[in-house]
C-alpha cells in the first residue's frame, strides 16, 4: 500500500519576516504532528501600524504522512 498524506491549513505571523512566519508555522505544527513533508505558501499578507509594516502573516498548507 502507498503512503497516506494529509494536508492541514495553518495561519502564522511574525514581526520579523515572511520567512520567520513560515518557520514558526512549521515549528509550531511539528510539536503535535509527525512526519511533515512539505509546506505550501497559500497566502501572504501584512498588517500596518503607524505607516510601517507591523506583522507579516502567512496562510500555509502543511503536508504530512499519516501512520496507518
Amino acid at each position: 500500500m502507498g503512503k497516506v498524506l494529509k494536508v492541514i491549513e495553518v495561519l502564522s505571523e511574525s514581526g520579523d519576516s515572511y520567512e520567520a512566519a513560515i518557520k514558526a508555522a512549521v515549528e509550531s505544527t511539528a510539536k503535535s504532528v509527525r512526519h511533515i513533508r512539505s509546506v505550501y505558501i497559500n497566502e501572504q499578507s501584512a498588517t500596518v501600524k503607524d505607516g510601517k509594516v507591523d506583522k507579516f502573516r502567512v496562510n500555509v498548507k502543511i503536508t504530512f504522512e499519516v501512520d496507518i
